[in-house]
Formats: C-alpha cells, structure tokens, sequence
C-alpha cells in the first residue's frame, strides 16, 4: 500500500508503510484496526471528496452573510424610535414577554455597514452569542428590548447609537437579530 503525505515542516512523505510507520508520526488510538478490503488509497479518495463538496458550506456558515436588499436605508413601513432607530419584524416571535435592559440574551445575528458589507455575524463566532443587553451598544439595548422571543427583526441603526463614530465600523449599521433566548 502506498502513500502520499506531509509531517512537520512540510516535509513530503512518500512511503509503501501506513503513514503511522514513519518516526515522525504516529497512529492515533482511537483509530482502531484498519478496515479490511478497503486501501488506504480508497479511504483518502473518499474523504477528500467529502471535504472538498463540505468546502462551500463551510464557508457560507462561518463566512459573510450577504446584505439584504434595504441595507442603504430604512423602508418607508419600517417603524422608528424617537431615538432614530428603524426596524421592521421579519419573522414574528412566539414568546410573550420582552428583554429588558438588565438581561441577558442569546441571539444570532448579522451586521453590515450600508455599503453591504458583512462586518459580523455570530456564524463567525460559532453560533448564538450570549451576553448581557446593557453590555452592548445602545441600539442594540433599545432595538432588542422591542422583541420576543422567536421574533427576526432588521434594525437600521444611526450612528449615535452605535459607535458613535469613535471607532470603526462607523456611519449607520444594519443588523438582523433573531432572538432565540431571554434568561
């Protein structure tokens, strides 16, 4: 059975020995006896094949999100705050009460400046975030005490209730925020 593979350092291996025969690497324990009638060649093949149709998905999942269409400005059905922040429910909630300032929630969500890109999104973090709502920018604050939970909502947030222009990303920022928990 032959092999072709990489230890560290990026040296190339090249052996006719299961990849765990050379000194540099071992075979993990948990990998128990090799399956009989199948070649390592075989194995390789299919689980690259595998990776590599997994690739796109992957990426989606922890990459950018794209921007919704209304990202540039509020819609003219979008309700606002006296505060300036705008929101629209995409998908209503099934829970009854609201967050309030004090507590802590679990969400996902996505961020982008008006010129559509994607500066966050909890996929990049690897799922729901948790945190306290009085820990969070003041549009976030305000804008997530409105929801319950189950509930979707976009939030176009002004400047001022954002960062403030202190640092970056700066201007109006938009954000989809599903709320999945109040604890």
């Amino acid at each position: 059975m032959s092999h072709r593979g990489w230890i560290a350092g990026g040296k190339n291996l090249q052996s006719t020995e299961p990849p765990w025969g050379h000194p540099d690497l071992q075979r993990p324990a948990s990998a128990g006896p090799l399956l009989k009638g199948l070649r390592m060649r075989s194995i390789s093949k299919y689980l690259m094949a595998a990776a590599i149709a997994a690739l796109p998905l992957m990426a989606f999942a922890q990459g950018t999100q794209p921007a919704p269409p209304d990202v540039k400005a509020a819609p003219k059905d979008a309700k606002k705050t006296p505060s300036g922040l705008a929101y629209k429910v995409l998908t209503p909630g099934t829970g009854k009460k609201h967050p309030t300032a004090a507590s802590q929630v679990t969400v996902n969500y996505s961020g982008w400046k008006t010129d559509g890109s994607n500066f966050d999104n909890s996929q990049m973090h690897g799922g729901p975030a948790t945190f306290p709502l009085n820990q969070v920018i003041k549009g976030w604050t305000e804008g997530v005490q409105l929801m319950v939970e189950g509930e979707k909502t976009r939030f176009w947030i002004p400047e001022e209730i954002a960062y403030g222009g202190r640092r970056e990303p700066k201007g109006m920022l938009v954000f989809d925020i599903e709320l999945l928990k109040i604890q």
